[in-house]
């Protein structure tokens, strides 16, 4: 493994002040490092709700997963009924 220079020398340091060996600042600072990362969650993300004409008339809200399912596949859905009703007639 290698340490940047001024990293490792200023771990050194942080060791000989707290009368701790070397290694256990690195643990301490890789434990540290990693529960951080197991434990923090994701912020959300908040979509603005515009408003407007549509399927989702009068406001998309992008927060909604209903309503970003539908603007998805509403195009695919029309073609699919038109295929079936030219088919049928």
């Amino acid at each position: 493994m290698r340490i940047d220079d001024q990293l490792l020398a200023d771990a050194k340091a942080l060791a000989a002040q707290q009368h701790r060996s070397l290694n256990s600042v690195i643990e301490d600072a890789l434990r540290q490092l990693l529960q951080r990362t197991r434990t923090r969650e994701p912020e959300p993300v908040d979509f603005p709700v515009y408003g407007g004409s549509g399927p989702a008339s009068p406001d998309i809200d992008l927060n909604d997963p209903r309503v970003l399912k539908a603007l998805m596949y509403e195009d695919e859905e029309e073609y699919y009924r038109m295929r079936a009703h030219d088919a049928a007639g």
